[in-house]
């Protein structure tokens, strides 16, 4: 089965709200083993929204529509959808009465453009809205479906799951089951140029995405079963760490943080840390470590930064604090066309002490969370390598 979405309203086209939509939808399509192709958002426009619906009507099978069910004159998903399918909408006593009570119930006189939410096509199923006042349509006609749900996400969502998803489960022939393999170390040029014989493939596929914490790959399988699909990921998966193992440092809902918390636990070790440009960012995201999160300096930034200044720093946190390693940043920034942050990372314990320079483009809030990650991948290798 081909899916489309279509999500409708001038006002996602002018950024005044966010579509929070499209990504719900795929991601339960994708659980439903349905192949969605196309997003399209469109405004409220009788003849561009009549263009998009039959582009897809005539491209896929299943076409779902979000929006446009409101009571107003921009509101124009139903007047589309009957005048594609050449169907003449009437109003339809029951709804007429549901909406009635709605309104009587909150002792509000029903406004008579309300009346429009309450017409349906001959071809129309009514899809029950329990937390506003516009309903669905279910339309199947000739051998395509067209699902209406209302914008709002709270009302799409409950009408997803209460009406749409069970009827959508019971004509599902497949199973989708994806697997994400994160990595850190490698550019996305280097991640694809490594793993380009698996790109060509089309079950399992496998994509890419840059992300702050570094490269994902992820690895989509399609199959009859659940089994079937397993089998697929698991392989293709094997095939991946074959490549990038030593450059993979999580997957699926994998944190930086939560590594770092299973691997000190494993070791028995505490930590502390210093900073000076994240000004805190790296302490906050170690704090959910309890007990094994000693504490954090945050030191003002210096007119100059190297990899001693980034060790004494370390040491001077985890002396502070009591704790077995020590963990700083250290760092200045550079102006130009576009603001880069030079930064000193180091690790030390009892014992041993190391440090590595890095730096990052980008604005403030990048550059410090893609900081902070390269900071726990360092200590990650440290406690890995150097601690017994």
């Amino acid at each position: 089965m081909k899916a489309e979405l279509i999500t409708s309203g001038t006002e996602l086209l002018l950024g005044e709200v966010a579509d929070v939509n499209t990504s719900y939808i795929a991601g339960q399509l994708a659980a439903l083993g349905i192949d969605l192709y196309y997003c399209s958002t469109v405004g409220d426009n009788f003849a561009r929204f009549s263009a998009v619906l039959r582009q897809a009507w005539e491209r896929s099978d299943l076409i779902i529509i979000t929006g446009g069910l409101g009571p107003t004159q921009g509101d124009i998903t139903r007047e589309v959808v009957a005048a594609l399918l050449d169907e003449k909408t009437t109003i339809d006593p029951a709804l007429k009465e549901e909406l009635t009570a709605f309104f009587k119930g909150r002792g509000i006189e029903m406004p008579d453009n309300n009346l429009k939410q309450a017409t349906i096509i001959p071809s129309a199923m009514v899809l029950g809205n329990v937390y506003g006042t516009a309903p669905g349509w279910w339309v199947e006609k000739e051998n395509r479906i067209i699902v209406t749900l209302p914008g709002p996400p709270g009302e799409m969502q409950t009408m997803w799951q209460s009406v749409v998803l069970p009827r959508l489960k019971a004509r599902s022939g497949a199973i989708i089951l994806s697997r994400t393999l994160k990595t850190w170390g490698l550019s996305e040029a280097k991640v694809d140029e490594l793993v380009t014989p698996f790109l060509k493939s089309a079950n399992p596929t496998l994509a890419l995405y840059a992300k702050p914490n570094g490269i994902n790959l992820r690895i989509t399988a399609k199959a009859a079963t659940q089994s079937e699909a397993s089998v697929m990921l698991s392989g293709r998966e094997k095939d991946i760490r074959e490549i990038l193992n030593k450059y993979i440092w999580g997957a699926d809902s994998a944190t930086l943080e939560g590594t770092i918390g299973k691997l000190l636990r494993q070791k028995k070790l505490t930590i502390a840390v210093a900073e000076t440009f994240t000004g805190g960012l790296l302490a906050g995201s170690l704090s959910g470590l309890k007990s094994l999160f000693k504490g954090g300096l945050v030191l003002p930034v210096k007119a100059t930064a190297t990899e001693t200044s980034a060790i004494e720093m370390a040491r001077q946190a985890r002396r502070q604090f009591r704790a077995d390693i020590g963990l700083a940043i250290d760092g200045r920034g550079t102006a130009g066309t576009r603001i880069k942050q030079n930064a000193y990372i180091a690790a030390v314990s009892k014992t041993k002490s190391t440090a590595a320079a890095t730096g990052y483009p980008g604005n403030p809030q990048l550059i410090a969370r893609r900081t902070i990650n390269h900071a726990l991948i360092f200590l990650r290798d440290f406690v890995q390598t150097e601690i017994n």
